[in-house]
């Protein structure tokens, strides 16, 4: 199934978050933070949001940073996505 978002907002997929602390202390699924850094896997064109132009400068494949509770989860063919709007990404690492 292919998923094209809709104006302003982004599909990511979060990527792994560690295993161990600093110390080499082997963390349990339960017990690991959510991750807050992921991959882009769709983009949406832009366009008018909220009286606004809004201009795309996200693209697929990028890495990102995202504030830790946005967007909405979704599970697409046994994989988990996330659906956000491009201004609660906060940052692009390269």
């Amino acid at each position: 199934m292919t998923i094209k978002p809709l104006f302003d907002r982004i599909v990511i997929e979060a990527l792994d978050s560690e295993e161990k602390t600093q110390s080499g202390i082997v963390l349990l699924a339960k017990d690991q933070e959510k991750p807050q850094m992921a991959r882009v896997i769709a983009v949406g064109p832009g366009g008018m949001v909220d009286g606004k132009e809004v201009k795309m400068q996200i693209k697929v494949g990028d890495k990102i940073l995202y504030s830790k509770y946005a967007g909405s989860e979704f599970k697409v063919d046994g994989k988990e996505v996330t659906i956000m709007r491009q201004s609660d990404v906060l940052a692009i690492v390269e």
